[in-house]
C-alpha cells in the first residue's frame, strides 16, 4: 500500500489569505499545506480520502492517473468541494465515479451539487454513483477492506477510516475508547492537530499527541494544521518519537 498526502492544511489551507506570520511567508515548501486529502494505492483499488477545493490542483500535483472512488469523512466544504472535477475521470474511464459517503454528507452533496443529480442532464455534467456507508459497517472497494471509525468534531459525526494496517482520521475532537480500539495495532496513524490553542471541534497538538499514544501505533502523522501550530521544522523536532507532522507530498510504503 501506498499513501500521498495530497494536502494537510486546516479549512483555509496555508499561507492563510492576507497573513505575513513566519509561517504564511516561510520558504520551507512542508510549511505550504492544501486542504486535508490523502490517495491510498492498492493492488486492489486507487481511492482518495475527501475532495476539497484543492481536488483538481492536487490530482494535477500527484498525477493521479487512475482513481477508483472518492470517500469522503463529512460533508464540510473544506472536504467536498471539489467533487465537481471527477470529470475528467468520467471523460477518461467512461464511467461514473464511485462515490461512499453517509447519507447525512449524501444531503450535503445533493444541495450543493445539485445541478450533478437533476433529472434534466446534459453532456458535460459530472457523473458520480453515491453508495452508502455507516460508522457501524464495513465496506469494500473493489475487494479492498475499509473500517469506518466514528469520531465527533464538536457534535458533528465524523468518519474515519482503518485500511489494512493505515488508520486515517481528521476533523475530530473526540473519539470514544471503543472506536479508538479499531485503529490499535496501524502500522501509520494519522490524526489532526490544528494548533497548540484549545478549539471546539479539533485537537490541539498536545491533545492528538496523547490519542496517538493511547493507539500506539509504529508512527504517527499529524495532519489538518494550521498556520497557528508553527513552522514544521520547529514543531518536528519537538515532538514524541515515532510521531511527526504530515506534510503536502509526503508517501507512505506499507
Amino acid at each position: 500500500m501506498k499513501v500521498t498526502f495530497l494536502g494537510t492544511g486546516t479549512s483555509q489551507g496555508v499561507p492563510f489569505i492576507g497573513c505575513d506570520c513566519a509561517v504564511c511567508t516561510s520558504t520551507d515548501a512542508r510549511d505550504n499545506r492544501l486542504r486535508t486529502s490523502v490517495w491510498i494505492e492498492t493492488p486492489e483499488a486507487s481511492i482518495v480520502i475527501d475532495s476539497g477545493p484543492d481536488f483538481r490542483q492536487q490530482m494535477l500535483r500527484a498525477n493521479v492517473r487512475k482513481l477508483d472512488a472518492i470517500i469522503f469523512t463529512h460533508g464540510h466544504k473544506d472536504h467536498t468541494a471539489g467533487m465537481d472535477d471527477v470529470r475528467a475521470y468520467n471523460f477518461h474511464d467512461g464511467r461514473a465515479m464511485e462515490v461512499f459517503a453517509t447519507e447525512a454528507t449524501q444531503e450535503v452533496l445533493h444541495r450543493e451539487f445539485q445541478y450533478v443529480f437533476q433529472e434534466l442532464s446534459y453532456p458535460g455534467l459530472p457523473q458520480v454513483n453515491l453508495n452508502t456507508i455507516t460508522a457501524s459497517e464495513p465496506f469494500s472497494i473493489n475487494g479492498l477492506q475499509i473500517v469506518p471509525i466514528r469520531v465527533l468534531h464538536y457534535k458533528m459525526e465524523v468518519l474515519g477510516f482503518r485500511i489494512n494496517d493505515f488508520t486515517y482520521i481528521t476533523d475530530a475532537n473526540y473519539i470514544t475508547m471503543e472506536e479508538m480500539n479499531k485503529a490499535k495495532g496501524s502500522k501509520a496513524f494519522v490524526l489532526n492537530a490544528l494548533r497548540h490553542q484549545e478549539h471546539p471541534s479539533h485537537y490541539t497538538l498536545s491533545q492528538a499527541i496523547d490519542v496517538a499514544t493511547a493507539i500506539g501505533a509504529e508512527n504517527t502523522y499529524f495532519t489538518h494544521i494550521s498556520h497557528q501550530l508553527g513552522l514544521h521544522a520547529e514543531i518536528e523536532k519537538g515532538l514524541p518519537e515515532k510521531m511527526h507532522l504530515a506534510y503536502d507530498g509526503l508517501t507512505l510504503h506499507l
